[in-house]
């Protein structure tokens, strides 16, 4: 039976670059939409969130390049929490599916698998 799931992931930024920012997001997204063969008409909604040492781009530009032309997507300002890790960016998609939630793939990159620990 299909199901609104939520799939989650983390990566951070190199720098506070243009460049910077959508790689990290473009590499975090494929990684997910490969994990999980997303594919955009089955998106509800994806979330980002970014830390507020990152203002140079938003990541759901890259993700719109890359796949999601059409999905809602929306770009957050992370709370500030001290020692946080920094440059990061997260994601969490919304998505109807059939997997059950402990099928789902979730992914944490360069320095966010810490979130995970």
């Amino acid at each position: 039976m299909t199901a609104c799931r939520g799939i989650r992931g983390a990566t951070t930024a190199d720098a506070n670059t243009e460049q910077a920012i959508h790689a990290a997001t473009t590499e975090l997204v494929q990684e997910l939409i490969d994990a999980n063969g997303l594919e955009e008409d089955s998106l509800a909604a994806v979330f980002f969130t970014i830390t507020p040492d990152l203002d140079a781009a938003f990541p759901a530009t890259a993700a719109r390049r890359l796949a999601w032309a059409n999905a809602p997507l929306i770009d957050i300002t992370q709370v500030v929490v001290k020692g946080s890790l920094p440059r990061c960016i997260r994601i969490l998609i919304l998505v109807n599916t059939d997997k059950e939630p402990k099928d789902l793939v979730y992914k944490y990159l360069k320095g966010a698998e810490a979130l995970r620990s």
